[in-house]
């Protein structure tokens, strides 16, 4: 499907990505297709759940990046995939799967994809989202302590020795990759007024 087009959308923890996401499906709504980076976690069954808590899950070598491009190339062809699904209670990847249907937009987001030359290579539009470190940690334990039952011991812990290294040594510097930054996130109206500007050319063309 030659008219499909890829929008990646990177930046650090809490940066803002899944806000600029969620603001271009509600403004699009069945046109857009999403597919998230951390969903492809690899899968450690054969770990004990004290093994997998002490994984680096910021590292590039924590994804399976290999399945992730096939995946996203189905995609970008017009074909139907099954993703894979991660249950972040027990640090380790479900059984069960997800169908993802192509549409006109695709939406890949994660804090990595622009570190891997191979998936860069899928996209149209490359997105980074900026925000300030002691935001970024702020909503990193609000998501993690609300949403993934996490202690707020464990997710400070896990930002000082894996997230904020990881950021510095991967993240940030896949900045220079991205053709469009937007700093403030989801809060920059006006760099996503004009995003969502552009893909509505697309879908108009």
């Amino acid at each position: 499907m030659s008219d499909i087009i890829v929008i990646g959308i990177a930046g650090g923890t809490g940066s803002g990505k899944t806000t600029i996401t969620q603001e271009i499906v509600k403004s699009l709504g069945s046109h857009v297709t999403v597919i998230t980076h951390d969903s492809y976690y690899k899968a450690h069954h054969e770990m004990s759940y004290d093994e997998r808590i002490k994984l680096n899950y910021d590292h590039p070598n924590a994804y399976d990046t290999e399945m992730f491009v096939h995946d996203l190339s189905s995609l970008r062809q017009g074909e139907v995939v099954e993703c894979p699904v991660y249950d972040y209670t027990i640090y380790d990847r479900s059984e069960n799967t997800l169908t993802v249907h192509p549409s006109r937009v695709i939406i890949v987001e994660g804090i990595l994809i622009f570190h891997y030359e191979e998936v860069r290579d899928l996209m149209d539009i490359k997105v980074f989202v900026d925000a300030d470190a002691d935001i970024r940690i702020l909503r990193r334990i609000t998501r993690d302590v609300k949403e993934r039952a996490r202690s707020l011991d464990s997710v400070i812990n896990q930002y000082v020795t894996t997230v904020k290294p990881m950021h510095e040594a991967f993240v940030e510097p896949s900045k220079r990759y991205a053709d469009i930054i937007i700093p403030e996130g989801g809060q920059n109206l006006v760099a996503l007024e004009m995003l969502i500007g552009r893909i509505r050319a697309h879908l108009n063309s």
